[in-house]
């Protein structure tokens, strides 16, 4: 045995009662506990200051501490993570839509015809006294963009089946509003230089064609600084919007998203075991014995 550590067996010496402990580096006496006894406490019987203690009044380890997250777990969480995603991917809907509108603006100006004019000292002026181009480009916009706002909720409802909802909703008719403003402008400029140039280069009397433009359609300046659309640019969007809404009118899931079915594993023709009949009441009446 050590002279730190005394037999408890062995009667306690006077002389070594009144030695003192052994002495710390800084100069104090220390104290070796046993194995197995509690941490050191204070006068009030409380942790003592020097040892280091958790939460719950425990003495601690003195570890790193990790620190709690939103939901009291020690893993910090991203509680706008959802909606974050559900708006970036909003976003993108709206911006990829948009951008069709420029293979949309050139399918049109393929299909709408230009309407002849003649170089007058004033101008150009229509060779027909009442030209049926100009209805015709109306026309023939109004129809592709029904078809396309069709399109675009038949795209987000089954590629984006997993989102259905009022964001994609909203995402289709913004992004059918934002692609037949592009498609009116990018449509509008095929063949628009050179009909300018003819306008200040041609001699008097030159017959030439003026590119398809809507006349049933167009932005306003809202208190001169908003441009709003108004007339069949808003077309796609309608499509869209309408298209939307039987198709979630019409869904068998109260989600509107898919959800997986119970397949039962059972084979065709297994009979059904017969339910067991249930136990008699405490206070029933027994059956007669024979």
């Amino acid at each position: 045995m050590s002279p730190a550590v005394p037999d408890p067996d062995r009667p306690v010496d006077p002389a070594d009662a009144a030695r003192p402990l052994p002495a710390g580096t800084d100069g104090s006496s220390t104290a070796v506990p046993p194995a197995g006894a509690d941490a050191p406490t204070g006068p009030d019987g409380a942790a003592d200051a020097d040892t280091p203690t958790g939460p719950d009044g425990e003495p601690d380890g003195g570890g790193p501490t990790v620190p709690a997250g939103p939901d009291g777990t020690g893993v910090p969480t991203d509680a706008d993570g959802p909606v974050r995603r559900a708006l970036i991917r909003a976003a993108g809907a709206v911006g990829l839509l948009t951008l069709l509108g420029v293979p949309l603006g050139l399918l049109w100006a393929g299909l709408a015809p230009g309407t002849p004019v003649i170089k007058t000292a004033d101008g150009a002026v229509y060779a027909e006294a009442q030209p049926e181009q100009p209805i015709a480009a109306d026309g023939w916009f109004s129809l592709l963009g029904l078809g396309f706002g069709v399109l675009v909720a038949l795209g987000l409802w089954f590629l984006l089946r997993r989102h259905r909802g009022p964001l994609e909703l909203l995402a289709g008719v913004l992004g059918s509003l934002g692609a037949a403003v592009v498609a009116w402008q990018s449509g509008r400029r095929i063949g628009l230089a050179e009909f300018q140039r003819l306008l200040v280069e041609a001699p008097v009397g030159q017959h030439f064609d003026k590119p398809a433009d809507l006349r049933a359609g167009g932005l306003d300046l809202v208190l001169g600084l908003l441009p709003v659309p108004h007339g069949n640019l808003l077309l796609p969007a309608f499509a869209a919007a309408v298209t939307y809404t039987l198709l979630a009118g019409w869904s068998r899931w109260p989600s509107l998203r898919p959800e997986p079915e119970e397949v039962s594993w059972v084979p065709a023709g297994t009979p059904v075991p017969a339910a067991a009949p249930e136990p008699p009441a405490p206070d029933a009446a027994e059956p007669p014995r024979g």
